[in-house]
């Protein structure tokens, strides 16, 4: 399996990825960087430390510039890019994946890299094609430039008591000290940076990796309480009856608040429920649909000047960042709550809701795979199919979205219907009888 992913650069340390391959991808992308700068930052990881050593050896010996931001989480190193002006930037990180991972983000430019220019890294990478020049490098703490361009962005109507479960990872110390100086009270869980991630996983999005926060909110009566991911750039809530916020559901509180005096543009990803397309056309807006994945939502958001964007999995851009970023979504959240009268349960309760299942991960063989994907095709003689990001069939009543993964012999289902019974009929439909376990998996989800 290809440590070259769609959007990245990711694999199991001392497995599929090496201190080597860090300085062999220095080498290359120092090479398209040379005499310019690019920061380099890493989070908590074991193997990170490491990595960064032989990735700014590989960038300097072919003449890049570099700054070395050091532990911090994945936000401030595209903060640190923009505010420094520099060329490029790359950040030691396997973001949610669990400890023994780690891999590489990367900016050259002002975009997110696309899968063919990972694709064109990994053939200089095979090729040892790189200059050979001396570059240098400097140290530089970012945290206070970024803490004075987003607390006077965040101010608070009210103190609210705040559970941050930083999971360990990369915003351990960061988080709390920011929400201290907004003047939250805050309750630390698991804010000690260990790269073993002992405690929880660091993908907050699972539902069941949040159990000791959501039990904190409650014991501690809190109002809020916050999730964020090994590298920081994905938050999920929890309201303060102890219940796990879905992203969709969160993401249209923000876009209620940035839409509620301004027409914009605002990006989704099509995994995403109807209810943030209902919003964003409900306040004048525009939405826009595109395929998950961190590079792809970027871009587009982007391109468009769009207000914000966001997916299922917990990443929320802002335009007045340019980027994504849990810890400023949590701020932002925090703030929100702050002005309201109501519960952050009180909130969510508020917001519509449909039937939809999990993001549904089905392992198949690949023979079948080809064969559903096929049948799937079949149905737009009946109704709209998208292959923007797999194929979504778009029913009067809801809509279903296969996904095949790139990497293994699986797939990825997600179903939403306006009732109950309206999504039985939607998987039945598809899926029974030929894909009789499949169909059981999507039933029982419901």
């Amino acid at each position: 399996m290809s440590i070259y992913k769609e959007c990245d650069i990711r694999g199991v340390y001392g497995q599929d990825l090496n201190d080597e391959t860090a300085y062999l991808l220095g080498r290359a992308v120092g090479t398209r960087l040379t005499d310019q700068s690019i920061v380099v930052g890493g989070d908590a990881r074991t193997s990170t430390p490491a990595l960064i050593q032989q990735l700014i050896k590989g960038l300097n010996q072919s003449g890049a510039h570099v700054i070395n931001l050091g532990l911090i989480p994945t936000p401030l190193m595209y903060f640190a890019k923009k505010a420094l002006k520099s060329a490029g930037g790359i950040m030691v990180t396997a973001s949610h994946n669990p400890s023994e991972y780690n891999g590489f983000k990367i900016m050259i430019g002002e975009w997110p890299m696309q899968p063919q220019e990972l694709k064109g890294l990994e053939e200089n990478i095979i090729k040892k094609d790189f200059i050979e020049k001396s570059g240098t490098m400097k140290t530089y703490s970012i945290e206070k430039e970024y803490a004075d361009f987003i607390l006077p962005r965040v101010q608070p109507r009210r103190r609210l008591k705040i559970v941050i479960d930083a999971g360990n990872g990369a915003s351990s110390e960061l988080a709390p000290q920011l929400f201290r100086k907004t003047g939250y009270e805050v309750v630390e869980l698991f804010c000690l940076f260990d790269g073993n991630f002992p405690n929880r996983n660091p993908n907050p999005a699972v539902k069941g990796n949040l159990l000791r926060l959501q039990e904190y909110v409650v014991s501690e009566a809190a109002d809020l309480g916050i999730g964020l991911d090994g590298d920081g750039d994905r938050v999920v809530f929890v309201d303060n009856r102890g219940h796990h916020c879905e992203s969709e559901r969160s993401f249209v509180i923000l876009i209620e608040e940035y839409l509620k005096n301004k027409k914009s543009s605002v990006v989704y990803d099509g995994k995403s429920s109807s209810i943030v397309k209902n919003c964003i056309t409900r306040l004048g807006s525009k939405p826009i649909m595109e395929r998950s994945g961190h590079a792809f939502i970027k871009r587009t958001f982007l391109e468009n000047g769009s207000e914000l964007a966001g997916e299922v999995s917990g990443h929320f851009f802002f335009s007045e960042l340019g980027f994504d970023d849990g810890l400023y979504a949590a701020l932002k959240m925090s703030c929100i709550l702050s002005e309201q009268d109501l519960s952050m349960a009180d909130i969510m309760d508020s917001i519509e809701q449909t039937i939809i299942t999990p993001d549904l991960r089905i392992e198949i063989e690949e023979d079948r795979i080809a064969d559903l994907m096929e049948n799937l095709s079949d149905w737009e003689h009946k109704y709209p199919v998208s292959r923007l990001d797999g194929i979504r069939i778009e029913f009067p009543t809801g809509w279903v979205l296969v996904r095949r993964s790139v990497t293994e012999p699986c797939i990825t289902i997600r179903l939403e219907a306006d009732t109950l019974k309206a999504a039985k009929e939607m998987s039945n439909s598809v899926f029974r009888n030929k894909y009789d376990d499949i169909n059981r998996v999507i039933l029982k989800s419901l």
